[in-house]
């Protein structure tokens, strides 16, 4: 089993916020990590953060066929096979369900769960030569309760929750290992721009009491890369105060 070192990372979603914190975290562990954004200003931002590292911004849109084979492709060429993909890429859109467009919809759902979809398919064939690779999908805990006015973002969620367990039977006997990551609230920019009310209420619902940060979920994916974690497969971890207890 590799270590963390050893790897060659795919972080997509990674300009900003848990992506950012984990690309970040596995770049400083020692691996080669493409740190892939929709917008190639922010994916080089976090490629700044990182001097000395081996880092590359590629940007692409994770829902694109296309722009994913670009994303694999370069992967490929300055470091070879990716043996570690996070699929982190997503968007947030808060809306009541009878006021959601089909557009709405169907931009939740291509971001998170078909870009989750065409990123593992494009990785699986190598990570299979090799009998060896980890995919860590990022989920949400309201993958597992919902949430209000986020129905689709909720269902983006757990879908990539079942997809991430069908994957696990499907290929942990060939050597690579899937699991997914479900965090709850955590300050994020986009967290951070709700208002102090809403904040401070949420958090006095948490058993801890307060937010987590975007880099104890890099400690997650950290660990599920790991040697380490060896025994988890189909697995949705929760860094979420408290908030869901499964």
């Amino acid at each position: 089993m590799r270590t963390l070192a050893d790897h060659v990372a795919i972080v997509t979603g990674a300009g900003s916020g848990i992506g950012r914190a984990v690309a970040t975290r596995l770049a400083r562990e020692g691996a080669a990590v493409v740190v892939n954004d929709l917008s190639g200003d922010a994916a080089q931002a976090t490629v700044a953060v990182l001097p000395g590292m081996r880092v590359r911004a590629v940007q692409g849109d994770v829902a694109d066929a296309d722009d994913v084979e670009r994303l694999f492709a370069s992967c490929e060429r300055e470091f070879g096979d990716c043996s570690l993909l996070v699929n982190n890429a997503g968007i947030v859109h808060q809306a009541p369900f009878e006021n959601l467009s089909v557009t709405d919809w169907d931009r939740m759902i291509a971001v998170h769960l078909r870009g989750t979809f065409l990123c593992t398919r494009r990785a699986i064939p190598a990570m299979l030569r090799a009998g060896d690779g980890v995919i860590v999908n990022i989920a949400s805990q309201l993958g597992q309760i919902g949430g209000i006015e986020l129905c689709h973002y909720s269902a983006a969620k757990a879908g990539i929750i079942g997809l991430t367990k069908s994957l696990a039977r499907e290929m942990s006997k060939r050597g690579v290992r899937v699991n997914a990551v479900a965090p709850g609230p955590i300050n994020t920019e986009l967290v951070k721009r709700l208002s102090p009310e809403w904040r401070a209420a949420k958090a006095g619902e948490l058993p801890l009491g307060h937010f987590g940060e975007p880099e104890d979920v890099a400690d997650t994916v950290a660990f599920l890369a790991s040697p380490q974690a060896r025994l988890y497969v189909g697995q949705t971890l929760g860094p979420n105060s408290g908030d869901v207890m499964l």
